[in-house]
């Protein structure tokens, strides 16, 4: 009873801190994206994270669009809780290296999550309501738009078809599957525990 109580606990911590990583990569591809900052679902976001991101502003510093902050307080929060949760569930410290990777492979997987479901959401969005003027709506729009780009550049829509949401799905999973598939395995660290 103990030790189920105990896993439940670790599972409820671990998706706090995976909602949260999920909270700051989302503040991450805003930023990349360029979205409307002052879009009060953006001031949110960056208000929830800025605790967190603060201290590293000051020796992180952006390249372009990418705020290297945000992403470096995402991969030390993953590496931490990783540590945290394996010491508890296994009272051992896992390999540096395998933690490292693990948290690399849980920023890459958020990453696409969020890219996963803003694309749900633009579809949705194109069929019921595409001038919709909602903050949401237009942060979905803003946020999947740079990736969407590229895709319809050489996939023009057939008509009143756009094949590009496609493509780029496909590419999503592929990403998931070798990419983060391949980080998960090579950090020698239980997907299911550190919460991939």
């Amino acid at each position: 009873m103990g030790s189920q109580l105990g896993s439940a606990g670790l599972m409820l911590v671990n998706t706090l801190i995976n909602i949260y990583l999920f909270l700051l990569m989302l503040r991450f591809l805003l930023q990349a994206s360029r979205a409307d900052y002052y879009n009060p679902l953006s001031q949110s976001v960056v208000k929830v994270t800025q605790p967190v991101v603060k201290p590293l502003q000051g020796f992180l510093r952006p390249i372009g669009r990418f705020d290297l902050a945000t992403l470096g307080a995402g991969f030390i929060i993953k590496a931490i809780s990783i540590i945290a949760i394996v010491q508890i569930a296994l009272g051992a410290m896992p390999p540096l290296g395998g933690v490292a990777i693990a948290s690399l492979a849980a920023l890459a997987s958020a990453i696409l999550k969020i890219y996963f479901f803003a694309l749900i959401g633009m579809i949705i969005l194109s069929w019921v309501a595409p001038q919709a003027s909602h903050p949401g709506a237009i942060l979905i729009f803003q946020l999947v738009e740079p990736i969407m780009a590229p895709v319809r550049k050489v996939i023009p829509p057939l008509g009143m078809i756009d094949l590009s949401p496609i493509v780029v799905f496909i590419a999503i999973n592929l990403i998931d599957g070798i990419v983060v598939g391949s980080l998960t395995r090579a950090a020698g660290v239980s997907g299911a525990l550190v919460g991939l």
